[in-house]
């Protein structure tokens, strides 16, 4: 006897379910550690979390891990020089209700003789997540596999809430590289955001033979009532702190932007820094929707050495 379609429905929703349950925890030591306050030898790292809208009611979070290779260990194994870091994160509401959790080995091998230039480097890991809008806390240990040094990490998510008549933006991005991806690739792995892989900088110190990348979505232009085109300006300043001195001054018709539209604007800069001297610049942004009258003043500083 065929089940009612509404069993057959429930069936194939507990498989969906089964199918996303996440695998057996690994690192049964750091998700025992998270939960405790013992002090560890610290392990340095950087934690960055970037918030971009997906719908008004999902918001894929990027967590941004950061290690410098001169704080890990490394050991000569098969002629080849190897640090790794095992990391385990949880997601948690602020009532320590569990929403999520993930677990990584980061390894970074190097040749014996290019361990010296491997040492000045960092090494750099991310993870998405999709959210709703609303506070979580987030907690990360890291522990280097053959030195031993430990660090439990622990910071809020303030995910944001995106309004439909408010101008509003995702987090402004400082990043070392942006670059399109295959289209094969588009919105799957570390770093991809749509069809852009952006790394960010987590430090925000820049050389001057680089490029500083920016990064930021724009949502909800007042469309106009014949073209439906968003009509604005985006201004763009770099400061050098400490001073009124302006390096950089431009502004751009957000209507003549590639792919704009009313419901998002997506830029994507890359800023060469050869004529920076060294030292603290902020970057101020001012995006001004005429339909609407409403501005937004994104800002971040970041240092050229």
């Amino acid at each position: 006897m065929p089940l009612p379609a509404s069993m057959d429905e429930f069936e194939r929703l507990e498989r969906f379910a089964k199918l996303q349950k996440p695998p057996a925890v690994k690192f049964k030591d750091l998700e025992a550690a998270v939960s405790s306050r013992i002090t560890f030898n610290i392990l340095p790292l950087r934690v960055q979390a970037d918030f971009i809208k997906v719908t008004n009611s999902t918001v894929l979070t990027n967590i941004t891990i950061q290690f410098e290779n001169k704080d890990m260990q490394f050991q000569l194994k098969d002629s080849v020089q190897r640090a790794a870091v095992n990391i385990y994160g949880r997601i948690t509401t602020m009532s320590r209700r569990p929403v999520t959790w993930f677990e990584e080995t980061v390894t970074v091998p190097c040749p014996p003789a290019m361990l010296p230039e491997m040492l000045k480097k960092a090494s750099i890991y991310q993870k998405q997540f999709p959210l709703a809008p609303g506070t979580y806390r987030l907690n990360v240990v890291a522990k280097d596999v053959i030195g031993g040094n430990m660090n439990n990490y622990e910071m809020a998510l303030t995910v944001p809430h995106y309004d439909d008549e408010r101008l509003a933006s995702s987090t402004l991005i400082l990043a070392d590289l942006i670059e399109k991806v295959p289209t094969r690739s588009i919105g799957l792995g570390q770093f991809v955001v749509g069809d852009s892989k952006v790394r960010p900088r987590l430090n925000d110190t820049f050389r001057q033979d680089e490029k500083l990348g920016i990064y930021l979505q724009l949502y909800n232009f007042g469309p106009d009532e014949k073209t439906q085109k968003p009509n604005g300006t985006i201004q763009y300043e770099v400061v050098k702190n400490g001073s009124n001195e302006k390096i950089f001054d431009f502004t751009e018709e957000i209507a003549k932007m590639p792919d704009a539209s009313a419901q998002q604007v997506t830029i994507e800069k890359l800023l060469p820094l050869q004529s920076l001297k060294p030292g603290q610049y902020t970057l101020k942004m001012k995006v001004t929707d005429k339909n609407r009258n409403q501005t937004l003043t994104p800002s971040a500083t970041f240092t050229v050495t």
